[in-house]
């Protein structure tokens, strides 16, 4: 083979795994819009053959697709099983919402300094929706964007992906939670976003993560009085 063949063959391999990569991310962002919105249950596997079929692709990009599920908890995997939607008891919601507690406000504190103007906007602009919206599932989807939008100037890569992770976890269960509380909640929840959104435009650490702390453990209270939301996790198959 000639230089110029060994250049081509390359570069059509490299073209390759930058299209495989690009693939896996597009599939990786439609199963985690699927799971975030409750389309895919917890419990829910995640077969490789019928992700493929379904959204026309190779298994191949559908596996790596997973593997980032599986790093945002999304997705978890078992040997010679294949991989699922983590399934989660009360007991550990109320764990992974206590880590939370102490988590996002240290996420939120230094997120703070880094905050651009233009940030804390975009968080005021999700809260005049959040405060006219009357629909659950769309409250979710503002809620989410106004937490995260609050957390995405903190510096600490490892810390962000770990507040993402827990929040992944919990969204089901916290959807679950909403529909049942249903709109009489919503003031409540207003006015913790306000306090909230208060102290980042002052850039007050202290008072950001005191609000926000509150705000969390109040969610994992009322949702774990509900223990009819926390199914017993389906067995394994054999």
């Amino acid at each position: 083979m000639t230089q110029a063949s060994t250049q081509r063959a390359e570069r059509a391999e490299l073209a390759g795994e930058v299209l495989e990569a690009v693939s896996s991310q597009r599939i990786a962002a439609a199963l985690r819009g699927e799971i975030l919105s409750g389309e895919i249950a917890p419990g829910t596997w995640l077969r490789q053959d019928d992700i493929a079929a379904r959204l026309g692709t190779s298994r191949l990009p559908v596996r790596e697709a997973l593997r980032i599920l599986q790093t945002e908890g999304l997705a978890e995997f078992f040997p010679n099983r294949g991989a699922r939607v983590p399934v989660l008891d009360l007991a550990e919601v109320n764990t992974y919402y206590r880590m939370r507690e102490r988590l996002e406000p240290l996420t939120l504190a230094l997120s703070l300094e880094h905050l651009t103007d233009e940030q804390v906007a975009r968080m005021e602009r999700i809260q005049r929706e959040i405060a006219a919206n009357t629909d659950v599932t769309r409250f979710l989807a503002l809620d989410r964007d106004f937490h995260m939008t609050s957390y995405e100037a903190c510096p600490s890569e490892q810390l962000l992906a770990t507040t993402v992770r827990l929040w992944n976890a919990t969204q089901h269960y916290r959807r679950a939670f909403m529909l049942i509380a249903g709109a009489d909640r919503m003031p409540l929840v207003n006015a913790e976003h306000h306090l909230i959104l208060d102290a980042v435009r002052r850039r007050d650490p202290v008072d950001a993560e005191h609000y926000l702390a509150g705000h969390i453990r109040r969610t994992r209270v009322e949702l774990t009085g509900h223990p009819e939301l926390f199914a017993t996790p389906r067995p394994l198959p054999r």
